[in-house]
């Protein structure tokens, strides 16, 4: 007889009660005790994240065309992938979206080998996926119960509806929006509805959402952006949430990445580039509405790198020009950029990032990619050695899915 599948609550209560069997000191303390003095801010990539049901969906075509993956896959050493690996992605992507209804509903569901590790393809099953959404429930009460966050960007989400999955008992507490889009993962916001006078108001940023390819007007879309906007302590302040085109990450170079500039001719790239425009145009909007903003997210870019880096400015766009203000853009959309960090914060416009200052231990997955940024006015308010924390994830042992290859990073400030 088949054993009934725990439920996504009952594997979250375990996770929950094994966790607060580890921090019985913060649990003894009263609620209000363990308060900052300011408001906790964060940015959680979740990493593939659904409801259960979007899970069912994906393992039900996923099973049909055995776990394929549509990326073309490198064998150790290859600088591209052979011809008869681009045919076995080619023909997983085509099997795929036949299976799924075609292209739209295929770009609506999450590849088959998200959710696997780097070893065969294995079949998963609903109760490994509720074990990943038990964890992110139990990662987001951490930081809600014991950092005082009470508004947190979220990427790499289906939709508004596994946020208040996420959120588990504070779901009630909490306010949530996310962005419409044409694939799988977009950007949410969850934040307590307590927080100012008037209700939070979200809008979307569609100039992120360029197409991977500009002589394809068929081609995928990026990710859009999200604006907050809230009156705290009287007022106005907006955070934006951003999830930039991954790929061309550092300028440093490492055993596994090498170092790329924004005009590398790197596909990923090529594409980020041409993200640069719509971000500072976004930036100068909500700047002329309210000084008070909070840039944060998965910027798939080590902008710390970029900021340690000696550049002077004539050196941040190709031609030599100066960096202030947007720059003029090809007819693709590409601009002459080749720092992100230094053509945002240009010395027209004043940003300053919160530095990473602790790493919980035990905290796995993607470092430099997530940020938390703060325009010049709200850095000039905060006290002096503001840093921000990455957080552990919570995930059970043996657990086939890991609950987010991305640790949350957050950061308490004062309004």
């Amino acid at each position: 007889m088949k054993e009934p599948m725990p439920h996504f609550s009952q594997i979250a209560l375990a996770l929950a009660v094994a966790f607060t069997a580890t921090t019985a000191v913060h649990a003894a303390a009263p609620v209000a005790a363990s308060k900052p003095a300011g408001i906790g801010v964060a940015s959680f990539n979740l990493a593939w994240a659904g409801t259960q049901q979007d899970f069912d969906r994906h393992a039900a075509v996923c099973k049909a065309v055995e776990w394929c993956d549509t990326r073309p896959r490198r064998q150790p050493g290859q600088a591209f992938a052979s011809d008869e690996a681009n045919r076995v992605a080619r023909q997983c992507a085509a099997d795929t979206e036949r299976l799924a209804g075609g292209p739209a509903q295929a770009s609506m569901m999450v590849p088959c080998n998200a959710y696997q590790g780097r070893g065969p393809a294995v079949a998963l099953t609903g109760a490994d996926y509720a074990a990943k959404l038990a964890g992110l429930q139990a990662t987001v009460g951490k930081l809600i119960e014991e950092q005082g966050v009470r508004v947190i960007a979220f990427q790499e989400v289906r939709s508004a509806d596994v946020i208040k999955q996420v959120l588990g008992r504070h779901a009630e507490r909490f306010s949530v929006c996310d962005a419409p889009h044409e694939g799988f993962q977009t950007v949410a916001f969850a934040w307590d509805r307590s927080l100012g006078q008037q209700p939070g108001r979200c809008s979307v940023e569609t100039g992120l959402g360029i197409v991977d390819n500009p002589s394809d007007p068929q081609a995928r879309k990026l990710r859009p952006g999200l604006a907050l906007e809230l009156q705290v302590a009287g007022r106005p302040i907006s955070f934006l949430n951003v999830h930039l085109k991954s790929g061309c990450a550092n300028i440093v170079p490492t055993p596994t990445y090498q170092a790329r500039l924004l005009d590398d001719p790197a596909a990923p790239c090529k594409v980020l580039n041409r993200q640069v425009a719509p971000l500072e145009r976004w930036l100068d909007s909500v700047a002329q509405r309210s000084p008070d903003f909070v840039l944060l997210g998965d910027f798939n870019r080590r902008i710390d790198e970029e900021a340690a880096a000696s550049i002077r400015p004539e050196q941040v766009r190709v031609n030599g020009s100066d960096p202030k203000g947007v720059p003029p853009q090809e007819a693709d959309g590409k601009v002459a950029t080749r720092y992100l960090w230094q053509e945002l914060s240009d010395g027209a416009r004043t940003l300053q990032q919160v530095p990473l200052t602790a790493v919980d231990p035990g905290c796995r997955g993607f470092s430099g990619l997530d940020h938390i940024v703060l325009s010049g006015a709200l850095a000039a308010r905060q006290p002096a050695g503001l840093g921000s924390r990455k957080t552990a994830v919570v995930q059970a042992p043996g657990q086939r899915i890991e609950t987010s290859d991305h640790c949350p990073r957050s950061v308490t400030l004062a309004f």
